[in-house]
Formats: structure tokens, C-alpha cells, sequence
């Protein structure tokens, strides 16, 4: 008996042992319907030892234990196995490796298109919330196309030019008190559409969004404080950017969020600020997983532009004292975990670069299957 079962699963699992990913994918395509939405939020420096802290000092389960679809991808830059957050941004934004410190460029210098203004050409709504400043790296990934991510009055200038419906982060100061040519940038949004509003005039939940025109939400003139030092605004904003942008278009967003700081708590080997930010930025997937749950159309996907400090949990160390061991104060070229929920989710599963983000996520939008089927 023990043989026969064993012989029937055998017979049951053949078929698909024996299909590439390639055809698999080609399946998924096929019988699933596209998304709609996808909420992107990238917990910067965030590997499995960050999770894993978060999760033994949270004391019950994280909303990323929810997920059931994993993946790993590789997170190497085009000429550095030690990547950077503009070039990791880059990556999932235009399916491109670059050089790190570039920002929508490939690795010889050439502009590409991002996923962002492809979806603008489709009519989609944007949006970019993250816990740093706007023009950082990771937003400014979706958005810019510089050599240097260290530009950041010309990444400003050019948020300006893009029709990014909801955006959220510090660097204000990159705006209206600029060393370049002393525009007042907020100004000129406004003219064109805009209503732009500040943290230090403005509480983020006294403001009745204008659905009509675009969102802008200054936390900081320069980077926003640490979560244990204030910083409240990462989740609720995740959850008004989500009612935002389904409101701005009926076609469909795209809402990149990010969770900063996990990154710097590494750079300073600081466990408790790691953990602090690991908890915020899971309840942002708390309130994405939430939305996506209510809109059946709408893909999660989590992930890390790249692993931060070398981090792990140490023997001697308790559910109530975790011990620390850190092997750098900057990036590694660990993998990073890929977490999926929603239409085509089983996109995301498996090992693969950093560039088939992108790939993956125009395959769970359907973008290019309306023209296929009118060819044939």
C-alpha cells in the first residue's frame, strides 16, 4: 500500500517536474486574471535576520507571516556584488542592472523607462510613500533618471515634471530652499495641480483628500525623525495612499512604500532602532495585505533592495533579550526574500534576479496580453 501511494504521487508530481518555469509561468498567465493594483513596499536593508528579530521580539505573529509565497532574489549591482539602494531601485523599476549610485540608467549610462511611466502612459494612477526623504534613492528609483543619487535637487526638479499622484517623505528643503537656483518647486506643483501640504502646519489626519488633484505630503525638510522618536506616519499613510490612488484612476495604481530606516539602524549596528523599524514597516504590510484582502485585484509584493550590517540573532540570546551580532556597518550580498500576495502572486516564487521584479510584476499586470490576443 505504502509503495502504491508513494508510486501515485510519483505519477502526480511528474508533470510539473518536468515543465520549465518558463511554461509554468506561461500557464499562470493563462488561467489567472491580471492584477489591477500592486502595492510594492520595499523594507530597505531588510533581510531574514531583521525579520526574524522582529518577530521573536514582537511576541505574536508579524502580517508578513501571512504570506505563503516566497522567493529569493539576487541583489548584485551591474558593476559591484555589494549593491546600493539606486541601483537596487533601479533594478525592480526598470528591469535594468546599473551601477551603483545610478538611478534610471543602465550600466552604460543610458536613460530607460521605469515601470512607473509605463504605467502613467497606461493611464494609471502613482503613488511613492517612504519613510526617508523623497528624493532618496529607493522613491527617486521609480521616478528619476541622474548618475548620482547624491542629485538631489535635481531628482526634486524632476518629481516635478512627473505626474506622480500621491507622494509622501521628508526633504522638503530640496524644494523651496534650494542651493541650485532658489526656485520654490512647491509652488509651481501647486500650479499645476497639486495640493501640497507640510507635517510642520499641516496633521496628516486633519487633511480631506481632493481626489481630483495630485497629493503631496512633506514629514520632514530633511530626513524624518526614527519611529521611536515620533515617527507615527508610515502605516496610516499606507493605508490613505492605498484609498487615494484607487480613487484617482479606474485603470489601476501602482504604490511603491518604503520602509527606510530598517537600512540605517544597520549602517549603525543598532538593534533596538532595527527592531523599531522592522515593527512599523510590517504594519504597513499589515494595512496593504488589509486592502489587498477587501480588493481582490490588487498584488503585495515584499521585498528588500538588500541586506544591511550582516545581521543575526546570536547563541545565549532569549525571545525577551536577543543578543546582536553584526559582521558589517553596510550593505551584504545576501539574498533577499521575496513575499507575494494577490493575482498571479506564484509569479514571485523561486530564485531570480532583482531586474525580473520589474519583469514579474508587468507578467501580474497583463500589460502586452490584450495585444497578443488580437494578434492571433
Amino acid at each position: 500500500m505504502k509503495f502504491q501511494l508513494h508510486y501515485l504521487l510519483f505519477l502526480l508530481l511528474l508533470p510539473f517536474g518536468c515543465k520549465s518555469p518558463e511554461n509554468l509561468n506561461l500557464e499562470l498567465l493563462e488561467r489567472e486574471p491580471p492584477a489591477r493594483n500592486i502595492i510594492l513596499l520595499i523594507g530597505d536593508g531588510m533581510g531574514i535576520g531583521q525579520i526574524s528579530a522582529g518577530m521573536y521580539s514582537h511576541k505574536k505573529p508579524l502580517n508578513i507571516e501571512q504570506f505563503n509565497i516566497i522567493g529569493l532574489q539576487k541583489t548584485y549591482a551591474a558593476d559591484d556584488l555589494i549593491t546600493d539602494s539606486a541601483a537596487g531601485a533601479t533594478a525592480f523599476a526598470t528591469g535594468h542592472k546599473t551601477n551603483k549610485s545610478a538611478l534610471g540608467l543602465d550600466a552604460s549610462g543610458n536613460v530607460v523607462s521605469n515601470i512607473f511611466e509605463q504605467a502613467k502612459e497606461r493611464e494609471y494612477a502613482l503613488g511613492l510613500l517612504t519613510t526617508s526623504s523623497i528624493v532618496h534613492a529607493t522613491p527617486a528609483g521609480f521616478f528619476a533618471h541622474v548618475p548620482l543619487r547624491s542629485q538631489y535637487e535635481d531628482i526634486a526638479e524632476q518629481l516635478t515634471n512627473k505626474e506622480i499622484d500621491f507622494f509622501m517623505g521628508g526633504g522638503m528643503r530640496y524644494f523651496n530652499n534650494r542651493d541650485t537656483d532658489g526656485r520654490d518647486l512647491i509652488s509651481d506643483m501647486r500650479k499645476n495641480g497639486y495640493n501640497i501640504y507640510d507635517a510642520y502646519e499641516t496633521e496628516l489626519y486633519t487633511i480631506t483628500p481632493d481626489f481630483s488633484r495630485g497629493f503631496g505630503y512633506f514629514t520632514a525638510k530633511e530626513d524624518p525623525p526614527k519611529n521611536k522618536d515620533g515617527r507615527k506616519y508610515l502605516p496610516p499613510a499606507t493605508r490613505i495612499g492605498t484609498r487615494f490612488l484607487q480613487k484617482r484612476s479606474s485603470r489601476g495604481f501602482i504604490f511603491m512604500v518604503e520602509g527606510a530606516q530598517i537600512d540605517w539602524a544597520g549602517h549603525a549596528n543598532d538593534q533596538e532602532y532595527m527592531i523599531t523599524e522592522m515593527l512599523d514597516f510590517d504594519e504597513a504590510v499589515g494595512e496593504a495585505l488589509a486592502f489587498a484582502k477587501r480588493n481582490k485585484e490588487t498584488l503585495v509584493i515584499v521585498t528588500a533592495d538588500h541586506e544591511t550590517g550582516g545581521y543575526a540573532i546570536q547563541p545565549g540570546s532569549t525571545r525577551d533579550s536577543l543578543i546582536a551580532g553584526w559582521t558589517a556597518d553596510n550593505h551584504t550580498a545576501s539574498l533577499v526574500p521575496v513575499f507575494a500576495y494577490g493575482p498571479r502572486a506564484e509569479l514571485f516564487r523561486g530564485i531570480y534576479e532583482n531586474t525580473a521584479i520589474y519583469d514579474k510584476m508587468v507578467q501580474a499586470l497583463g500589460w502586452g496580453e490584450e495585444t497578443a490576443a488580437e494578434e492571433k
